[in-house]
């Protein structure tokens, strides 16, 4: 009777070992939270340019109070370094864009706060067709220290979620917004 009770009290103690070597090694295969990407998150192009198309961001847009609407857009970047960044957009007058209110675009705790321009034209571009022209507006530059995934945000009265571009008329705007594009800065 002993050696039976020596017999199940040694096989308890065998499955707990068994038990928590399996919980081990199933644990050490699993990604930990910070590792794990976004499903929608846009990854970095091999020239480590990223370009973010307001199709693919998240949109939020208020028709009473159109200055606050927004995009935003999960990114992973694998090679960072100083980015520079330009605001596409579709326009018929390249001499005036007219965005009503400043632009503001937001990575970490940096914000570029720019009424965009016309820096630079982009004459039979794919992305458009006519009556429009690509206006690429230089916003600024953005520090990205490390390899992760980062949250850009965009806000302006351009911004108009798929919703809100069929039951208003600004999606026949002289003007439309078309991507933001974060480029590597060269020296």
């Amino acid at each position: 009777m002993l050696l039976i009770i020596q017999n199940i009290k040694m096989s308890k103690k065998i499955f707990t070992l068994i038990t928590l070597a399996m919980l081990l090694v199933w644990s050490c295969g699993q990604k930990t939270g910070s590792e794990k990407t976004s499903v929608n998150a846009i990854l970095q192009e091999a020239d480590g340019t990223l370009a973010l198309s307001i199709e693919s961001a998240t949109c939020y847009s208020d028709l009473v109070n159109p200055s606050s609407n927004t995009a935003e857009w999960n990114v992973v970047v694998s090679k960072p370094g100083r980015f520079k960044v330009w605001l596409s957009s579709a326009t018929k007058d390249t001499t005036d864009l007219s965005y009503v209110n400043s632009v503001k675009i937001t990575l970490l705790d940096n914000q570029l706060d720019v009424n965009p321009e016309c820096d630079r034209i982009v004459l039979d571009s794919d992305d458009v067709s006519f009556p429009y022209f690509r206006a690429d507006s230089y916003m600024g530059s953005f520090y990205i220290s490390e390899p992760g995934e980062y949250s850009i945000q965009l806000i302006s009265e351009k911004v108009l979620s798929k919703d809100a571009k069929n039951l208003s008329m600004s999606g026949r705007d002289d003007t439309q917004l078309m991507s933001v594009i974060l480029s590597p800065a060269t020296r």
